[in-house]
């Protein structure tokens, strides 16, 4: 992955930030690997001051922890943070799922089912990146349509760690199928406008990823031991 940052109109230190938080989501920074500032900054072609002020906005994210007499490392999602973040988003995507039945434009609910079908079109030997995408592109039609921007901002927050657990969800054996499938269903219940079903299918379809997460995460800690 080239990290190498052009002088563009945005800031440096935004871009600097975008780069790093796409190589940890996207799994090029793997958790608990230490971050070397002299070597991020030879690759980011930036000086220190900049990289530690990215750093420091990704510390306020979770995704980086400062640690002493060590310095940066990537964060490790722990199996307690883990497990509060999913009860946390599944009550909230109920909430939104629930919502965008009701509040949704017409147009809003045919860009969903477009983004559903990008979705579709993805198959389990393309990359786990362009399935994060693609989902990430259906969850922020949800949640512009939702109608509820508590509930927005609130998953926004939190959507750089959901991103980390949905690889370890979805790199699960036969869960893309299922994921499409319980998404599917979603849409399916928006499209009738049932909002006490979509929101049903929400918190279902996230409580079967955690449960795949989840695993994956213990046997991840099992294999370090």
């Amino acid at each position: 992955m080239d990290l190498h940052i052009p002088r563009e109109n945005s800031s440096l230190r935004q871009q600097v930030t975008d780069r790093l938080r796409e190589a940890v989501l996207s799994g090029t920074f793997e958790p608990g690997q230490k971050l070397i500032e002299r070597d991020l900054c030879e690759m980011l072609g930036i000086s220190r001051t900049v990289l530690r002020e990215s750093l420091q906005y990704l510390g306020a994210e979770g995704l980086i922890t400062n640690i002493p007499h060590k310095g940066p490392v990537v964060s490790t999602i722990t199996h307690q943070e883990a497990k509060d973040i999913y009860a946390v988003r599944q009550a909230l995507e109920a909430l939104a799922g629930e919502g965008f039945a009701i509040h949704a434009t017409d147009a809003q609910v045919r860009e969903l089912r477009a983004a559903l079908g990008k979705l579709e079109e993805i198959n389990a030997a393309q990359s786990t990146h362009n399935l994060l995408e693609a989902k990430n592109d259906f969850y922020k039609i949800l949640l512009e349509g939702c109608g509820n921007t508590v509930v927005g901002s609130m998953l926004t927050l939190l959507n750089n760690r959901v991103t980390i657990l949905r690889r370890m969800s979805l790199s699960g054996k036969n869960r893309l199928p299922k994921t499409i499938k319980e998404i599917s269903g979603i849409v399916a219940a928006i499209e009738d406008r049932n909002p006490k079903l979509a929101k049903k299918l929400c918190a279902e379809h996230v409580a079967k990823a955690a449960a795949v997460a989840m695993k994956n995460l213990a046997d991840s800690v099992d294999e370090n031991e």
